[in-house]
């Protein structure tokens, strides 16, 4: 009796070391697994023993490309510039939780970031577009012991391969692409169906067209513009500011703008109080414009807060293209599409709050 007991107890011993070896053997391989390497947008290699649990995202539009493709419960802290006024941020409008969350530095385009504010919240992952260079990337994952994942809006405007490839970097770092894979998607159906709608129109047949008051480090008056505007180029447009071959923002002379004379005029809604006032102080100018003249001069939502608002710029292109071709675009409701575009990449609708902060899509307000 004493005999089988005891082979009994060997047998349950031998069996307990089975599973022991078995779970320490299933964990080692989960872990090795679970590790990520990954070429970040300065061409830095970054990597994680596993999966982050913890994020935060600092710097111009980081914070932005995060909600669009990963989870928000993951975040531990925001910059003070994200608390503030979320008018024009769709993200923040999105995601009011943010305010609450833990400051992890001022934020903003003349300030670095803060590793002591960032060490106290203690993130897994820092997602950064401060960094202009490999050089300063390291030195903030180095003062922290945090990796550092550089992320980049690039210089081709909304569409642009930068933007996709910084978005699905979020994706592979969290451990969930299904969200960033279709955020691209849908930015490059985007992208697609604008071309295909416009790019058969005779260039003969197009009317002329410029768009004014755009934000640049606030708001700007009518001679605040962009040469190679991506929003434009999304639509086939006729820029009258690519004659000065010029790309991206710049202020021109008033009187070029006459010169011009565009058939089409958009004015960015946070610079429409500038543009009243200058109205207001000559209205003589304004008189000699064809399109103040022919009522041909339409208010876009502004979507330059922290960096470039994909979502609204999207939104402002359908709207510009059912401007400008009416034909091509008669199948789109500017409000419904808009709130398509933020519901598909942020989860919700916002545009109405959109038109509470600035106004509606429409001829500029008599």
């Amino acid at each position: 009796m004493k005999r089988k007991r005891m082979l009994v107890l060997l047998m349950t011993i031998s069996l307990v070391i089975m599973v022991v070896g078995c779970s320490a053997q299933g964990s080692n391989t989960s872990k090795t697994d679970e590790k990520i390497s990954i070429t970040d947008s300065l061409g830095r290699t970054v990597e994680f023993e596993s999966t982050p649990e913890k994020a935060v995202a600092i710097g111009a539009g980081a914070l932005r490309l995060y909600a669009y493709v990963a989870d928000t419960e993951k975040l531990v802290g925001v910059e003070e510039i994200e608390k503030s006024d979320s008018a024009g941020r769709p993200y923040a409008i999105a995601n009011p939780q943010f305010a609450d969350l833990p400051t992890i530095g001022a934020g903003g385009p003349n300030n670095a970031p803060d590793p002591e504010q960032l060490l106290k919240v203690e993130p897994d992952v820092i997602f950064t577009t401060y960094a202009g260079d490999a050089a300063a990337a390291d030195e903030l994952q180095s003062k922290t012991g945090i990796p550092v994942v550089a992320l980049s809006y690039g210089t081709e405007g909304v569409f642009g391969d930068a933007i996709y490839s910084s978005m699905e970097k979020i994706g592979e770092v969290m451990g969930d692409t299904k969200k960033s894979t279709a955020a691209v998607a849908y930015l490059k159906e985007c992208q697609a169906d604008l071309n295909k709608r416009t790019e058969g129109v005779d260039q003969a047949a197009k009317a002329t067209t410029y768009v004014g008051g755009l934000g640049s480090k606030g708001a700007q008056g009518i001679v605040s513009t962009q040469g190679n505007y991506s929003l434009f180029n999304a639509i086939n447009a006729v820029n009258v500011v690519d004659e000065t071959g010029k790309n991206g923002g710049l202020m021109i002379d008033k009187e070029q703008l006459i010169k011009w004379n565009p058939t089409v005029i958009f004015l960015d809604h946070g610079g429409l109080v500038k543009v009243k006032e200058d109205m207001m102080a000559n209205p003589d100018y304004y008189a000699a414009l064809e399109a103040f003249k022919t009522d041909q001069v339409y208010m876009i939502l502004p979507y330059n807060s922290y960096t470039t608002n994909l979502d609204t710029a999207i939104a402002d292109a359908y709207y510009m293209g059912t401007v400008l071709y009416p034909e091509k675009f008669n199948d789109v409701d500017p409000a419904k599409k808009a709130d398509e575009i933020y519901e598909t990449l942020l989860g919700t609708k916002v545009y109405d709050q959109m038109v509470k902060d600035f106004g509606a899509y429409g001829k500029i307000p008599k």
